[in-house]
């Protein structure tokens, strides 16, 4: 149970880690860029079945707070 609370935590830090950088604008070809692509890759197969049942809101994308939230949910269910 502690392994699935750890790898529950991390991806809740990985999705906020791609909120941040989300905000700031990233050049092509810097590290920066490499951990933005890591990230989304990383995220990603998790947002798109989401996004295609919620749309965007303005320039919000709701598909990551449900998804955030409900990962909290989960977490503080089972752990």
């Amino acid at each position: 149970m502690d392994v699935i609370c750890a790898l529950l935590l991390a991806f809740i830090v990985v999705l906020f880690a791609r909120a941040v950088l989300s905000w700031f604008p990233i050049r092509p070809g810097t590290p920066m860029a490499t951990i933005s692509l890591v990230l989304s890759d990383l995220t990603e197969w998790a947002l798109r079945p989401l996004r295609r049942v919620i749309p965007p809101v303005g320039m919000f994308d709701l598909s990551f707070l449900v998804l955030t939230f409900g990962l909290l949910i989960l977490r503080q269910a089972i752990c």
